[in-house]
């Protein structure tokens, strides 16, 4: 966890540096691009962490991505990771930078697991009630498992809401099968 912990350390100090600047939305832009990038090619993940592609030529890759795409402050910021020869780490600390971002303005993850896609109108009523219930801004992740059957389970931090179908019918069955036994 070592590696995990020190993404953190980066993603603290990215985002003390960008508060400092007054340019804390756009390096969370920047950070998000980077990530987005990064999410959409395997082979660029693999090239930095790749321990036969030497950090010289891992740097040129960084350079000729996002030399030109972010920011002044994330520019640098990558140019000091790269010296530091982190660059396998920069798909973790734009994660930890994300997280470290959302718990700085009060954001909460919500994981929805649904049966089918939940329209936008549904989204917006399922983000506001957990709004009104938790006090915090909502950003949702929708996951669509038709083994659900129905209804729906949120998982916010360590609490799991399961109202779906399959969890209602396996209960079911558990209190047939522990009647069936007495």
């Amino acid at each position: 966890m070592l590696v995990s912990k020190a993404s953190g350390r980066y993603a603290k100090a990215l985002l003390e540096l960008a508060e400092e600047q007054n340019v804390l939305e756009q390096t969370l832009e920047d950070v998000l691009f980077i990530k987005e990038t990064i999410d959409g090619s395997r082979d660029l993940l693999i090239a930095l962490k790749s321990p036969v592609i030497k950090p010289e030529k891992k740097v040129a890759i960084l350079e000729e991505i996002f030399g030109d795409e972010v920011g002044e402050l994330v520019h640098k910021f990558i140019t000091l990771i790269a010296r530091k020869n982190r660059q396998s780490m920069i798909d973790e600390i734009a994660n930890s930078f994300i997280e470290v971002y959302n718990d700085h303005v009060g954001i909460i993850e919500a994981k929805v697991s649904v049966a089918n896609k939940l329209t936008d109108e549904q989204l917006d009523k399922v983000k506001s009630r957990l709004a009104e219930v938790t006090g915090k801004k909502i950003q949702i992740v929708e996951y669509v498992d038709e083994d659900l059957r129905g209804g729906m389970a949120i998982k916010i931090a360590d609490t799991v809401i399961d109202g779906t179908v399959k969890h209602k019918l396996e209960q079911l069955e558990d209190v047939f099968l522990s009647s069936a036994m007495e």
